[in-house]
């Protein structure tokens, strides 16, 4: 009966079609919004990150062969990490877009003291922020954008090979730029609650000169929040336009970040 003998070559590149996508792969779950909550388990994304990687690595070009425990095994790392991480750091911003305009809706009704606890990020949030980012994500979900995005990042293989050049100074560029376009979005969805708010705000100006005795701080709240929920409740009408709007802007971002070398 004849041995079946395997050399160290043939063990290292078995390994490294397995241990170089994970990488790329369980970094993208760390950052990405929903998988990447807090409130999931990490055994979860462990399992989630194993399943993919068993599946896309046997089509995935074939990987070099290189010790991880080399120097140039240490930078392959580095690279696969970092792509990971930025794809779906990606993705947080546009998430983020609406967290933010719900903290500016909040601010300006007068509801900046409404804080509740995020689970998914831990921090503290606006009950308004809270909202908006509940129906963004339940909103992404049903439009299957957790599938795109993953398609996304499967396709970056092919940008941006195991073991080739990795992503270069435009890539983090445009990162950086996604974060003034995630104030300006938020902005805009805001501006219309604004103007109006304003309005209502120079009513009470008026009033306060005509009556001074009227004490505008105690009237003026309850009204200001009034008519912040139904202006809410208006614009909720024009919100899947909306949505649709900036996340079809930041999949586009994210595509040219992915598939762009």
């Amino acid at each position: 009966m004849q041995e079946l003998i395997i050399s160290e070559e043939q063990l290292s590149q078995f390994i490294g079609t397995y241990i170089w996508p994970m990488l790329r792969i369980s970094a993208f779950y760390l950052a990405i919004p929903i998988i990447g909550a807090r409130t999931v388990p990490a055994r979860l994304r462990i399992i989630l990150t194993l399943f993919t990687t068993l599946l896309i690595a046997p089509v995935l070009p074939a990987s070099p062969v290189t010790s991880m425990l080399s120097a140039q095994g240490f930078m392959m790392v580095i690279q696969e990490v970092l792509i990971g991480l930025a794809l779906g750091f990606c993705m947080q911003v546009v998430l983020h877009v609406f967290l933010l305009a719900g903290q500016f809706m909040a601010m300006k009704m007068g509801l900046g003291f409404a804080a509740m606890n995020d689970p998914s990020s831990g921090v503290s949030v606006t009950i308004l922020s809270q909202f908006y980012l509940l129906l963004s994500t339940l909103l992404f979900l049903s439009t299957n954008g957790h599938l795109v995005v993953l398609q996304l990042m499967i396709d970056s293989f092919t940008t941006f090979p195991i073991g080739g050049g990795g992503m270069n100074s435009a890539h983090f560029s445009t990162i950086v730029d996604m974060g003034s376009w995630m104030f300006s979005a938020a902005l805009l969805i805001t501006l219309p609650l604004f103007t109006s708010l304003m309005i209502v705000n120079m009513s009470f100006g008026v009033m306060s000169r005509s009556a001074p005795q009227l004490n505008v701080f105690t009237v003026g709240f309850p009204i200001t929040l009034i008519f912040g929920f139904i202006l809410m409740w208006f614009t909720l009408a024009n919100f899947l336009p909306v949505y649709f709007e900036v996340m079809e802007e930041g999949i586009s971002t994210l595509r040219t970040l992915a598939l762009s070398p």
